[in-house]
């Protein structure tokens, strides 16, 4: 074998490699976080009941609604940037933490604002929903987590964030014991927040040849990532929406309780959604240097990642509809019962969120995230008039439905309007029926 040849597959297996452990690494992170909340989160879910229940999830609701003003969709294009010009990393991380910085001062005044002009059951929502307010501002210093992202070194992220995911579990273990009051797991969550990006700051000073104190701003990076980030703002405006409004809405319309039966089922079916975010985020800069190396390797490794995502998450979506009702009553009890068949209903919303999570890499390696704010404007629009129509007549099965139905209208179906993104309509229909592996297997 030649020396060049050799050389070259050493780097390949390298960078295989590394991507496997970032996905070990996050995989191992989110596991720790799904077995944390069966044990802490059910047993706080317990402990305040459905109506307090409810309360704190529609304060946690209504500040992810805002929360994407402080994200300003710039994630997924700082990795692309820094993974394509890594010499100028400094500008990325400098312009980037001082537009989120912006975003968050935003995010406050607007929480500070609308949550006056909202319906709610529960005296102290408003105060819980300042408080959350004010911790997201910290979380400008999440920037640092896109440096690890572009490095596929997420582990320093999975040490942060599993270390505060600890501290904070044992206090509300603590709050639980005492007695304490709803008001104290609100600033539990605050704190939160605060812990994880210290030790995203600790972590990144401690590489030595870096620092955050070497960052920049520059105006004309700023302008640069704003024109390419401002469709993924929007897009991720319209994503919350089409989240976090079915919960809004149920505590407006309904109450706390309903809420917080709702939340149950919804805390259960959104557990899984880690799953393909960290194989996008560690094949993502594989999938952008495919793309500038051959077309004909950059699609087929898109169509594997479809065919994977389908097939796992109709599994897992059906495994869980036929255990819904032994599920919640083994987690919550029976107060929570009624959440079993909001569950069966609102777990397969994950097959469309698998898909569209992929998708969305693909459109932002073309550069045509514009179709993306399409979409996930349609499934906004789509989930508010659903849940207007169906909430007061069917409840939380309502919500469930409504979340269904525009989930499959932004993941899947909306794919066929543009001219651009029927390449992945054509490629999902393709992964339904993989008859394509068969035909390479006879061959």
């Amino acid at each position: 074998m030649p020396v060049n040849k050799l050389l070259k597959d050493v780097r390949k297996r390298k960078g295989l490699l590394k991507v496997i452990a970032n996905i070990n690494w996050l995989t191992v992170e989110k596991i720790f976080n799904m077995l944390v909340s069966l044990f802490v989160g059910v047993w706080v879910a317990r402990y305040l009941g459905p109506d307090k229940y409810g309360a704190m999830n529609y304060a946690v609701a209504f500040i992810a609604l805002l929360a994407t003003f402080s994200r300003l969709g710039l994630d997924t294009i700082v990795v692309r940037n820094i993974v394509q010009n890594p010499e100028k990393k400094d500008d990325y991380l400098g312009t980037t933490l001082f537009l989120k910085f912006i975003g968050t001062v935003v995010m406050f005044a607007l929480a500070v604002v609308l949550i006056n002009f909202i319906k709610t059951d529960h005296p102290q929502i408003k105060i819980f929903v300042l408080i959350l307010a004010f911790g997201h501002i910290f979380k400008s210093l999440d920037t640092i987590n896109l440096w690890f992202q572009s490095q596929v070194q997420s582990k320093y992220t999975v040490f942060s964030r599993s270390a505060s995911l600890t501290i904070i579990s044992l206090l509300k273990i603590v709050f639980i014991l005492t007695q304490s009051p709803l008001i104290a797991f609100i600033w539990a969550l605050m704190l939160d927040m605060i812990i994880s990006t210290v030790f995203l700051f600790l972590f990144y000073q401690t590489k030595g040849e870096i620092s955050l104190f070497k960052w920049k701003i520059k105006i004309s990076v700023l302008k640069d990532m704003l024109k390419d980030s401002w469709p993924l703002m929007l897009s991720s405006i319209a994503v919350i929406i089409y989240m976090r409004i079915d919960q809004v809405m149920l505590g407006a319309m309904i109450g706390s309780r309903a809420l917080g039966i709702y939340s149950a089922a919804v805390k259960i079916s959104e557990k899984w959604y880690f799953i393909p975010i960290i194989i996008c985020i560690s094949v993502f800069p594989a999938i952008v240097n495919a793309k500038k190396r051959n077309e004909k390797l950059y699609l087929s490794r898109l169509q594997k990642l479809y065919d994977f995502f389908t097939w796992f998450s109709i599994s897992f979506a059906l495994l869980i509809t036929i255990f819904s009702k032994h599920i919640i009553l083994f987690l919550y009890g029976r107060d929570y019962l009624p959440a079993s068949s909001v569950l069966s209903i609102h777990i397969w919303a994950g097959v469309f969120v698998f898909l569209a999570i992929a998708s969305e890499r693909y459109l932002i390696a073309e550069n045509t995230t514009k179709i993306s704010f399409y979409r996930n404007l349609l499934g906004a629009v789509f989930n508010v008039i659903l849940n207007v129509i169906l909430i007061p007549s069917y409840g939380i099965m309502g919500a469930a439905y409504a979340t269904l139905f525009s989930y499959a209208v932004s993941g899947y179906l909306s794919n066929i309007l543009f001219r651009k993104s029927r390449k992945i309509f054509a490629m999902f229909l393709k992964s339904l029926f993989p008859i394509h592996y068969l035909k390479k297997t006879l061959k």
